[in-house]
Order: C-alpha cells, then sequence, then structure tokens
C-alpha cells in the first residue's frame, strides 16, 4: 500500500507546481552582473532592463503606460545613480576635513607612480644618450654600426615613448582625483545646507 503521507507530499508537490506554473518569473541582472531569477523585481532594479519569462518564451517586461523611452530610462539611472552618490557622501564623511583626508590617500597613490615613472623616464633617456652616443663615435671612426647597437636605439626610443605616456596618463588622472575631490566637497555643502566656499 502506498503512504498516506507520501500521497500527501506528492499532491503538495504538484499544486506546488501548478501555482509556479501560472506565476510570473522574471529575469534581471543586478549591479555586480549577476543573474537573477524571481517572481518579483526588487525595487532597486525596477528600472533596469528585465526580461519576464512566459511559459518557456523570454518577454520583454513592460510598465502599465507601455515601454519606457529609452531617454526616460538613461535620466532615470542618472537620477538614481546621483542619489546613491549623495547618500554615500553624507554617510561617508562627517565633515569636509574627512574628504580632504580621502583625496590625500589617493593622491598618494597616484603621485608614487607619477614619481615612478619619472625616475624610470629619465633612465631610458639617459641611456638613450648614451647608446647615441656610441652611435656617432663609431660613424666618426668610420667605423660598421652593429645590429645589435641599432636595435637597442629602437628598442630606447620606443620604451621612452610609452613611459611619457603613463607619466601623462599619471598626471591627467592626479587631475581627474583632485577635481573629483573638490566636486564632492561642493556637493557636500549643499546637501549639509552649508554655505559655499569663496
Amino acid at each position: 500500500m502506498i503512504d498516506s503521507k507520501l500521497l500527501v507530499s506528492a499532491a503538495a508537490l504538484c499544486a506546488a507546481f501548478s501555482l509556479n506554473a501560472e506565476a510570473k518569473l522574471y529575469k534581471w541582472v543586478d549591479n555586480n552582473g549577476t543573474t537573477h531569477y524571481g517572481e518579483t523585481i526588487p525595487p532597486e532594479y525596477a528600472d533596469k532592463e528585465a526580461v519576464r519569462l512566459d511559459k518557456g518564451r523570454i518577454k520583454q517586461r513592460e510598465d502599465e503606460g507601455g515601454k519606457k523611452d529609452g531617454k526616460k530610462l538613461v535620466q532615470s539611472r542618472e537620477m538614481i545613480e546621483a542619489e546613491r552618490h549623495d547618500n554615500a557622501l553624507i554617510n561617508t564623511y562627517s565633515s569636509e576635513k574627512e574628504i580632504d583626508l580621502a583625496r590625500d590617500r589617493n593622491l598618494q597613490q597616484v603621485e608614487a607612480r607619477t614619481g615612478s615613472y619619472t625616475t624610470l623616464l629619465r633612465s631610458a633617456q639617459e641611456n638613450q644618450v648614451q647608446l647615441e652616443q656610441e652611435h656617432e663615435s663609431l660613424i666618426k671612426q668610420g667605423r660598421k654600426i652593429p645590429k645589435s647597437l641599432e636595435e637597442d636605439l629602437d628598442e630606447a626610443k620606443v620604451r621612452i615613448a610609452k613611459l611619457q605616456s603613463d607619466l601623462d596618463n599619471s598626471l591627467k588622472e592626479n587631475e581627474a582625483v583632485k577635481a573629483r575631490y573638490e566636486a564632492d566637497k561642493v556637493r557636500y555643502r549643499e546637501l549639509k545646507g552649508l554655505a559655499p566656499k569663496k
């Protein structure tokens, strides 16, 4: 004989599956790129692109009023991002001085890279000068230029160009960090209702 508990369990399982088959199932991707499935979309992802799974077919989720306009969706995302940034400012810092300290910590790393690129660039330029002097000396003596010397000169030029580019990018990053934290300070004052600095 079949156990009555087993029969009840099987019936409950079938009922659950039939209810789930009728339920809407959504698929969405969070800020970390992880895909999620569920019967409802969390509010923080309501404005994100999501798809509705309907009896094995994927349907684009639409709002009651129809599809959202692309521009409005972008503006909505920007507003949400701005709100998150504002919340982060208020919850992370208790004063402008703390923003300055955070900026200085970030600048230390950038300035360390800038110093490293400067030193390496200077060394590479000195090496190029020595190679060029050797090249000129051989020409004056009427001797053949070794292929290895020509290759070393070419490599030195490529290395210098790369280091110069790295240094330029590091200097731009330095300015970008300063500008970002300055903008954060201005926004922090606005959020706290403080008078703008003159």
